[in-house]
């Protein structure tokens, strides 16, 4: 696939060029938008007889890099202080949710139901249920659509969805014969079979099972994946490291200007009040073009500054059908629409999600990519941002892989990850995916627009998108 996939690029518009003027154009064009957006009139996608479901607020931590001031909590604390901001936010009643969704990635053995524990802890009433699902890096994005699920089935009329991941301290394994031995020990009955199951101990016995970092269907690290990706559809090292400087150009702009309005001060126990993100670094090119390749060594492109970070932090949203919002005093911010989940080959195509969901969202909302204002991707590599806006600029790679009969179209750097993205504000797994909507929400907001879109891709080769309305100001 590499071969065909670099075939096609070569024969695609555009190159390192239009990478080199983005970032600029992003920064200087926000005022235009903003006057282009505000005189459009489009239609709404309300649908006759279909609960409009609306997003009331969301919130989230600040997410900060894994092994600073989060690093002595556990993923439930931070959990529990996103609920709480939420409750603080709305002033919502403890008993007035009817259900409580959380997503996680590497779940903490102690509390494998993070969202009941986190609930418990924030204070909401113990007679609401509440689960925990997983879904690799769009795990929030799942608990929020099975919210819409439950609310559009009529099941619910408020739920709360969010996320949360820890990396400061992952659950770390005895090896498996070393577990096989501590539980047979466990069940041995005289003191004979415990001295010989002790004495079969040896020392590779000790050494410890880490969490897995590679695709468990490939062996393949995601790093490794996203280098050989970008390689196939010639992203190179110059585009990679432009985009990371843009993203965190646009993410310390949006910071300084309180943009990041979701984010709330958190009171870390024995420790400091966190109010905003701490991975935003403002680097130059030079000093990034300094750092040697982090997974296919010596020649690869993708290195630490144009990857997202290893990340602690939490996120949540309230979530309600329309009438029940309004009846309860609240101006939602958005309209939750359609969306998609799409599914493709983990080994070439782990992390194409984007481009297979954002076609399948825009068809099922009726809308074409010009009628979107506001984009937000998930950012795990530049090189695979960079790689899904070419697959989805290629005419071949759509009527080849995807079975379409022309391109789906890029979006429009001017509309495209304005405040930064996971690269610079940071990527908690679990936790993205409500970051990307209430951004999605704040922009339409601020810029004017009524149409956004959220794309993201998983491990697994999965993916989502899905559409965001403005509710009318």
């Amino acid at each position: 696939m590499a071969s065909m996939l670099m075939h096609s690029m070569r024969s695609c518009p555009g190159n390192s060029a239009r990478a080199v003027q983005f970032a600029a154009r992003s920064l200087s064009t926000s005022a235009q938008l903003q006057a282009a957006v505000q005189t459009k009139s489009k239609k709404s996608l309300a649908k006759p007889g279909v609960k409009n479901i609306v997003l009331v607020e969301g919130v989230r931590t600040p997410f900060l890099l894994s092994g600073t001031t989060y690093s002595d909590l556990m993923p439930h604390d931070l959990a529990r202080a996103a609920l709480q901001g939420l409750l603080h936010k709305t002033s919502l009643p403890k008993d007035a949710v009817d259900y409580i969704i959380y997503g996680t990635v590497i779940q903490e053995v102690k509390t494998s139901n993070v969202a009941r524990e986190a609930a418990l802890g924030a204070g909401f009433s113990d007679k609401i249920p509440a689960h925990t699902v997983t879904m690799a890096c769009i795990s929030s994005n799942q608990a929020m659509t099975t919210g819409f699920g439950m609310i559009a089935a009529g099941q619910c009329d408020a739920v709360v969805a969010g996320g949360v991941e820890f990396m400061s301290d992952v659950p770390i394994r005895h090896s498996r014969k070393m577990r096989k031995t501590m539980l047979s020990l466990n069940k041995a009955k005289t003191m004979g079979q415990r001295l010989s199951l002790i004495g079969s101990i040896r020392l590779a016995h000790l050494s410890p099972e880490l969490p897995a970092v590679a695709e468990f269907s490939t062996a393949e690290t995601m790093g490794h994946s996203a280098d050989r990706l970008a390689a196939a559809f010639g992203v190179s090292r110059l585009e990679q490291d432009e985009f990371a400087m843009r993203s965190h150009t646009l993410a310390k702009k949006a910071q300084d200007e309180g943009l990041l309005s979701d984010v709330i001060s958190f009171k870390v126990p024995g420790r400091d009040i966190v109010s905003q993100d701490n991975g935003i670094r403002l680097s130059t090119m030079a000093q990034m073009s300094k750092l040697k390749a982090a997974f296919v060594k010596p020649h690869g492109t993708v290195t630490a500054a144009n990857s997202s970070f290893l990340t602690d932090g939490a996120s949540a949203v309230l979530i309600m059908s329309e009438e029940k919002a309004l009846a309860m005093g609240y101006k939602p911010k958005a309209f939750l629409r359609d969306f998609v989940y799409v599914s493709q080959d983990p080994k070439d195509q782990l992390l194409l999600g984007p481009t297979y969901g954002t076609p399948k969202a825009l068809e099922r909302a009726g809308l074409t990519m010009d009628d979107i204002d506001v984009f937000e991707f998930h950012e795990a590599f530049a090189g695979q941002i960079m790689a899904n806006l070419k697959a989805m600029d290629s005419d071949w790679f759509a009527q080849t892989y995807m079975g379409r009969k022309s391109k789906v179209g890029t979006p429009p750097m001017e509309k495209f990850n304005l405040w930064g993205g996971s690269l610079s504000l940071g990527h908690p797994f679990g936790a993205t995916g409500c970051r990307l909507v209430t951004t999605v929400a704040h922009r339409l907001q601020k810029e004017g627009g009524q149409y956004g879109l959220v794309a993201a891709c998983a491990a697994g080769g999965q993916g989502h998108a899905m559409v965001i309305e403005a509710y009318p100001q």
